[in-house]
């Protein structure tokens, strides 16, 4: 069995090689969630200053998550944007979500001349150069630091929400259906933050609606 590749900066070297300037890494988070935004992430690295085992933030502990994202925004231009649950319901989840990687790139102090795409799909507003790169969390030291900003973040926001909505497990869950989440939609009824156009929360307000009095 081949060992897990870890995240480089081979990506990153090439496009220097090749005359950018300013590379920046992007990933999202939330695209499956039932609840909360989308958030983006843009991370433009200091390749003198690249803090040690970033990686793919799903393939981390909470606590090192946490760690990293402190020393990521020590050393590095960090920009996090979302796009909201009424955008997501009005757009469609992919384009809310790029949406949100939009944001985060136009967000950075300095302007990237080029972008590091996780994925298979570059945002169709976006003006700069950039490649989509499948698994990229995974392989791009930038993207891997995007996607641990973009889902420390987002992992706030949710607990925060968790406070204001309690019973919907958000703290735990960060808004994925799982099965305590979709007994809560059932017994506690729908927030103002969930996504009304994901089938769970769809077909309850379709019954909902369909029930004759």
């Amino acid at each position: 069995m081949a060992a897990r590749t870890r995240p480089d900066f081979s990506f990153e070297s090439a496009a220097l090689s090749r005359g950018f300037t300013a590379i920046c890494g992007v990933d999202e988070v939330g695209r499956g969630p039932l609840a909360g935004p989308v958030t983006a992430a843009a991370v433009i690295l200091d390749p003198g200053r690249i803090p040690d085992g970033l990686n793919d933030s799903k393939a981390l502990t909470e606590a090192r998550r946490f760690t990293l994202f402190d020393a990521i925004l020590a050393v590095a231009q960090v920009s996090v944007a979302h796009a909201s649950v009424q955008e997501i319901d009005e757009l469609n989840i992919l384009r809310a979500s790029h949406l949100a990687m939009e944001r985060a790139i136009n967000g950075l102090v300095t302007p990237p001349d080029h972008a590091l795409i996780d994925g298979n799909m570059i945002p169709k507003d976006l003006c700069i150069s950039a490649e989509a790169i499948v698994k990229g969390d995974a392989r791009s030291l930038s993207i891997a630091a995007a996607s641990i900003m973009a889902k420390v973040t987002r992992d706030k926001i949710m607990v925060d929400l968790a406070q204001q909505y309690p019973g919907y497990g958000w703290e735990g869950n960060a808004g994925y259906p799982t099965p305590s989440h979709l007994r809560a939609l059932l017994d506690l009824g729908i927030t103002p933050h969930h996504r009304r156009s994901f089938k769970p929360v769809h077909n309850i307000l379709y019954q909902e609606h369909s029930v004759t009095p």
